[in-house]
This record gives structure tokens, C-alpha cells and sequence, in this order.
């Protein structure tokens, strides 16, 4: 009842099967991949930002 599938990867984006070494199956998804990389990195900034200014507004209001 087993098939023989060929060895394969998925899609980060859609899902879709991809020869193995691949990450993504079209200019789209990498395009689509390209701008969640950059909306996850700007909110990185954003949390790492936050700390700092937590930090700072800790550290100024103990003197």
C-alpha cells in the first residue's frame, strides 16, 4: 500500500513539492517569501528597540 515517492522538499511558502536543495517553486513565492523576511525583520528592530528603551527608562528612573 506504500507508494514510491521520490525524495523531495516542500515549498516555504505554498506548500508545493520542490526537487531536493530547493526552497521555493516560483518567482512569486520568492517574492512572497522576500517581503515576510523583511516585515519579520522590521518587527525584530521593533521588539529589540522596545527593550532598549524599557531598559534605558529602568535605568534612568533608579537614579
Amino acid at each position: 500500500m506504500t507508494e514510491n515517492i521520490p525524495p523531495h522538499a516542500h515549498c516555504l511558502m505554498c506548500g508545493k513539492a520542490v526537487p531536493v536543495g530547493e526552497t521555493l517553486c516560483s518567482e512569486e513565492c520568492r517574492q512572497k517569501y522576500n517581503a515576510f523576511l523583511k516585515k519579520k525583520k522590521i518587527v525584530w528592530y521593533f521588539f529589540l528597540g522596545l527593550i532598549v528603551a524599557f531598559t534605558v527608562i529602568v535605568f534612568l528612573s533608579n537614579k
